[in-house]
Order: structure tokens, then C-alpha cells, then sequence
């Protein structure tokens, strides 16, 4: 069941912002989006987000193109063989270029993939929740919750100094 509500609070400073953060989790509630007119690291290390997992996406790709690039440098020699002086038919040093071309290549298109399917776009969030202010000079907290929670919600923006309490439904 998705929330039904989404209650936005405005700060204008960080500190009430992180503690509002910080009240709203010790509540139980975990669906928030904050808003900042600039990137702040107090936010971010009380949000907690988890680590994205594009780095592996990122990683697989690379050693799937590595792993391309020998078999298909290899394999052309072994078909096409060239017989040089006395030099033998498959010779890593060569192939390298290639390898790494398509690591390169596979990892970035790996990464392009990662990004796609885990940016979650606007996945559990209230529509119509976002105030030009934000990107000026205030802060925003937005929690996605259910309609009998909103009292809740309400008493800790307000008890966290919340200038501006405004409800959407989503």
C-alpha cells in the first residue's frame, strides 16, 4: 500500500532541518525527500542513504568487455592465422588496445545501464511538492505518509520550527 499524502515542511535553517530529519526518523517515518538550495553533508550523512549499486554494474561491464576483447582478438588470430618471422600466432601484448578499448566501452555502457535502473525517478513521490523557494534560500522535508498520520507528522515539523506546513495528496 503507497502513501496517500505528503506533507511539506520549510526551514530556513540547516540545523532545524537536520533535527527535523533526525525526529522524523526516530518516528518510524523513512519515505522522505529534503530540498536544498545548495549540497550539505549534514543532510546527507542524516539521511543515510545506502551506497549506490551502479559501481557493480560498472565493474561487471568492464570485465565482461575485457573478457570480449581477448576472445575476440584471440579467436580473429586463431582464424585468420599470420605467420610473422618466428613470432607465435596469439600475442597478448597487441590484443591490450583492444582490451582496453572494450573495457572502457562495456564499463560506461554498464554504468549508463546502472543509472537508468536504479535512479528511481520520481518513484514514491508526492507530485506537485516542489516550492521555487527551495532552490533560493529555504529547506525542504517532504514525507509521503498516510492520512491518519498526518497529525503526527504535523507536531514534529512544528515542533522542529517549521515555518510552513503545506499538504498535497498524491
Amino acid at each position: 500500500m503507497k502513501p496517500d499524502q505528503g506533507v511539506i515542511g520549510i526551514f530556513s535553517y540547516v540545523d532545524s532541518t537536520v533535527e527535523t530529519i533526525k525526529s522524523l526518523k526516530k518516528a518510524g517515518f523513512r519515505n522522505l525527500r529534503v530540498y536544498s538550495p545548495f549540497p550539505n553533508h549534514e543532510i546527507e550523512e542524516v539521511l543515510d542513504q545506502p551506497e549506490s549499486i551502479v559501481r557493480f554494474f560498472t565493474l561487471a561491464g568492464a570485465i565482461l568487455g575485457a573478457i570480449c576483447g581477448f576472445t575476440f582478438t584471440v579467436l580473429t588470430s586463431l582464424d585468420w592465422p599470420l605467420s610473422v618471422s618466428a613470432k607465435p600466432i596469439v600475442s597478448i601484448p597487441p590484443y591490450i588496445i583492444i582490451v582496453f578499448e572494450l573495457t572502457v566501452l562495456f564499463g560506461a555502457l554498464a554504468t549508463l545501464l546502472g543509472l537508468l535502473v536504479n535512479s528511481r525517478l520520481r518513484r514514491n513521490t508526492p507530485r506537485g511538492v516542489y516550492d521555487p523557494r527551495f532552490s533560493e534560500d529555504k529547506f525542504g522535508v517532504v514525507v509521503a505518509c498516510f492520512k491518519h498520520n498526518i497529525p503526527k507528522v504535523e507536531e514534529i515539523l512544528k515542533g522542529s520550527g517549521a515555518e510552513e506546513i503545506k499538504f498535497e495528496g498524491i
